[in-house]
């Protein structure tokens, strides 16, 4: 009797240990932090959090249940390095949070807050991605009524519960398995207006072809509410790469569905080279809301060292050249809201230097 308990017992144990080695929970994150000094008409120096990278804790899951499908989530929380408060205006998991289902064969569903493609359009193909320093793509925005929508930074939707556009959530997500590098997916967000019934919504679809030295990416959103804002933004990106080398770049098109009629555009071409532990990048960004003498440019270099795969010290030098109507106004363009002062009616460019440490684990 105590041999029979003891092999059912060595049994349980081994199916354990087989349903254990079949599922895995990861725990990463990014420390990222830099020093900025901007010049406009007065000096501003300050500490910032996430230049190469956004900081976060994030647990990441995948469960094989057989058959080639997979369970997998995602939980991401973004944190300010400088002063440890929360991340992406006080959300917890603020960065991603979602569940869902995946295969090889037949593509992956998600559900929770998720990256929209228009986030991801804006960010791996930029040289400096859609980061919060340097000549990135979040200085495209400033569209719309108000000049408040900012379709790469997030912000403009006339409500909190469908998020968006760079980040939606309520949202469901469906991308397809690669066919030969080709990848196609949709993206919808649920208003879910706890005032009642309503039109609120994001609706999002992408195609993407990854082969060789090509990746290029073509992505519409739709983002809708049914009484302030109707946005649709079509970007086009592509990035190149030869040898040590890549040149990326793309463009941006914002239209204003509401009776003001205000549109937008952006564009953006950079390039980088790898030699051993060192990194150089460039790259050009315009950001041009319909309308006379009121676009911004920026234009920068940028220099990193990668000490190990996991810690890196960058650079960068920038110049932010804002047309004569931006200043005084929310279309004055930078990485965030400019400080009162740091620019003038007279004086309303920028130069920015900055210098950080990122640690990834």
């Amino acid at each position: 009797m105590a041999i029979k308990k003891l092999a059912l017992s060595a049994l349980a144990l081994a199916a354990a240990g087989a349903v254990q080695a079949q599922s895995s929970v990861t725990i990463y994150g990014v420390a990222d932090a830099f020093l900025q000094v901007a010049d406009g008409d007065e000096t501003l120096t300050r500490l910032q959090s996430g230049g190469l990278n956004g900081s976060r804790l994030g647990l990441r899951g995948v469960e094989d249940l057989g058959g080639g499908l997979r369970a997998l989530f995602t939980l991401e929380h973004g944190i300010n390095l400088d002063d440890g408060s929360v991340g992406q205006s006080g959300v917890f998991w603020g960065r991603q949070a979602f569940v869902g289902l995946g295969s090889s064969t037949a593509g992956q569903l998600t559900l929770g807050r998720q990256y929209s493609s228009l986030y991801l359009a804006s960010g791996d193909f930029s040289a400096f991605t859609n980061s919060s320093y340097g000549p990135s793509t979040t200085v495209i925005g400033g569209f719309g009524p108000g000049s408040a929508y900012e379709p790469v930074r997030g912000g403009g939707s006339s409500t909190n519960f469908t998020g968006g556009p760079a980040r939606v959530n309520n949202s469901i997500k469906y991308e397809t398995p690669s066919f030969n590098g080709f990848r196609v997916g949709a993206l919808w967000g649920f208003g879910e207006n706890t005032a009642g019934v309503g039109k609120t919504r994001v609706a999002d679809i992408y195609a993407r072809y990854t082969a060789g030295p090509l990746d290029a990416m073509l992505s519409y959103v739709d983002d809708k509410n049914e009484s302030a804002l109707k946005a649709r933004t079509t970007t086009l990106a592509a990035a190149y790469s030869f040898g040590n080398a890549r040149v990326m770049g793309g463009y941006l098109h914002f239209n204003d569905g509401t009776a003001a009629n205000a549109d937008g555009k952006g564009a953006w071409l950079g390039g980088d080279y790898r030699f051993g532990s060192h990194l150089v990048r460039a790259q050009y960004v315009l950001s041009n809301p319909k309308g006379g003498n009121n676009d911004t440019q920026a234009l920068g270099v940028g220099y990193q060292y990668d000490f190990s795969k996991r810690t890196a010290l960058y650079t960068s030098l920038t110049q932010f050249r804002n047309d004569d109507n931006v200043a005084g106004s929310t279309r004055t363009r930078w990485h965030g809201s400019v400080p009162s002062g740091l620019t003038t009616a007279d004086d309303n460019d920028i130069t920015e230097f900055v210098v950080g440490v990122r640690h990834s684990f």
